[in-house]
């Protein structure tokens, strides 16, 4: 009996990490954009130096793109490392917005133009679409705003009362989950490719 009883618990355990390992990263970068409401309250771009890698401005602050870059390290990407990596090896490859001659490790990731273009460049880029069924959990989307300004949201697994996907951004008042997918002109959507995994060491 106390045999058969190991038995049962080796199979549970197994099948608790089968489904842990299974959850697609879709889920869980919605789920660490989540975690951030009701924590980064504020908005604030000013300049900062931090640490690297891994280096982040308080967490009851941050702008858009930080939404992006904490969600990512939810799943073992540090894009502060990662543009800065590619920034280096690419400068030129890069947007010239800031009339900076070489890369800067303190703001580069915590730029919507940076990342966009390290998403395509990366192979994370999809159509644009005006079907919210096109949108999963955990896609990234980037807007210009009627300002001209550029954003950058994560779709959240929830939905709506329209049926449309929420977006946790911080669009000035912190980190919140709302209904805005389509609020502002889409620049791009961008997905994780399944092929790619975190860097040795996350």
């Amino acid at each position: 009996m106390d045999a058969l009883r190991r038995c049962v618990v080796v199979l549970l355990f197994a099948a608790a990490v089968v489904r842990a390992e299974s959850v697609p990263d879709g889920a869980a970068i919605a789920t660490a954009a989540r975690t951030q409401v009701g924590v980064t309250t504020s908005y604030d771009p000013s300049y900062r130096r931090i640490a690297y890698p891994n280096g982040d401005v308080p967490i009851d602050t941050g702008v858009c793109a930080d939404v992006v870059v904490r969600a990512l390290r939810g799943i073992g990407i540090d894009l502060q490392s990662e543009v800065n990596a590619d920034m280096r090896a690419h400068f030129s490859a890069y947007p010239a917005n800031w009339g900076l001659s070489k890369p800067d490790r303190n703001i580069d990731h915590r730029r919507v133009p940076n990342l966009r273009r390290w998403f395509q460049r990366k192979g994370w880029s999809l159509g644009v679409s005006d079907d919210a069924a096109d949108y999963l959990p955990g896609d990234l989307v980037s807007w210009t705003l009627p300002n001209g300004r550029p954003h950058i949201g994560v779709v959240s697994s929830r939905r709506a009362a329209s049926g449309r996907p929420l977006v946790v951004h911080n669009i000035a008042l912190g980190a919140r989950e709302e209904d805005v997918l389509f609020a502002w002109t889409i620049t791009g959507r961008y997905r994780k490719p399944q092929a790619m995994t975190p860097p040795s060491g996350a």
